[in-house]
């Protein structure tokens, strides 16, 4: 069942593929972490060496932040998650290849990130700036309907 980040609880222990970017990943020996975002949400992927092909455990320690993929598993509730659920992959569809991603999991200076703005409003913090944003224009553009407006300039 194709779907998105932001849907996986309603699919918990049914196997789904979701489109997503690495945001960020962690390997250590038989395991890999990784963090996955789709314009939906966040979700951790975890690739367990012994329970896929050996291609699949290599690309997911291979692959770079920004890098774009199918990731197939199976949908798992996790309290410890701040999305409350975890995918454990048993696929990995490689989009394409990130190279030289300029921003990492590290601090950049301020000038550094107002040049790279189209990939800073991928972080998790600028994602959700832009989310309360969406809402409150949302919000403004639903009340001056409901007044029977759509521009509230030409109010008397």
């Amino acid at each position: 069942m194709k779907t998105t980040i932001g849907q996986v609880g309603h699919y918990i222990d049914k196997e789904v593929k979701i489109g997503a970017w690495i945001a960020n990943k962690r390997s250590s020996g038989k395991i890999a972490f990784l963090q996955l975002r789709d314009g939906t949400g966040f979700i951790q992927g975890v690739v367990v060496k012994a329970e896929v092909a050996e291609a699949v455990f290599q690309t997911a320690k291979s692959i770079t932040q920004e890098s774009s993929l199918y990731v197939t598993g199976i949908v798992r509730a996790d309290e410890r998650s701040p999305s409350g659920y975890e995918l454990t992959v048993t696929d990995i569809e490689l989009i394409h290849q990130s190279t030289d991603y300029p921003i990492t999991p590290k601090e950049h200076g301020t000038e550094f990130l107002m040049d790279h703005r189209h990939l800073w409003i991928r972080s998790k913090k600028q994602h959700a700036v832009m989310k309360i944003r969406n809402q409150i224009i949302k919000s403004t553009y639903d009340s001056f309907m409901k007044m029977g407006s759509l521009n509230w300039i030409h109010q008397s």
